[in-house]
């Protein structure tokens, strides 16, 4: 059974950066796939202020194993202050899918 896989999500400013951070991830077997969405609209509270910033998503497709690894990977390539990090277990999807996420995410 293949380890228990994950989609993890980001956002950046650019389509550029949002590109970057997913080629880096899928090079480094961080992530089997990165899909890069956007533009959204980004409404938040950011030093005392209510923000509204346009932003591009980044869903990682990794495995619980991958995850420590990958976070810091995002941390480290990431210009936001607070990058937003968040991780959900995929609780269902195809048996082939799930287990080539985990073969393509095995630390080389």
């Amino acid at each position: 059974m293949p380890p228990q896989a994950l989609t993890v999500l980001t956002t950046t400013d650019s389509a550029e950066k949002a590109r970057a951070l997913a080629r880096g991830a899928v090079e480094a077997r961080l992530a089997a796939c990165a899909q890069v969405s956007g533009p959204v609209t980004s409404v938040y509270h950011w030093k005392q202020a209510v923000e509204t910033a346009e932003e591009w998503q980044v869903q990682f497709k990794t495995t619980e194993d991958r995850y420590d690894a990958l976070e810091a990977h995002l941390l480290a390539a990431h210009d936001y202050e607070t990058p937003e990090i968040l991780a959900t277990p995929v609780v269902r999807g195809s048996a082939a899918y799930l287990e080539w996420i985990a073969a393509e995410t095995v630390a080389p």
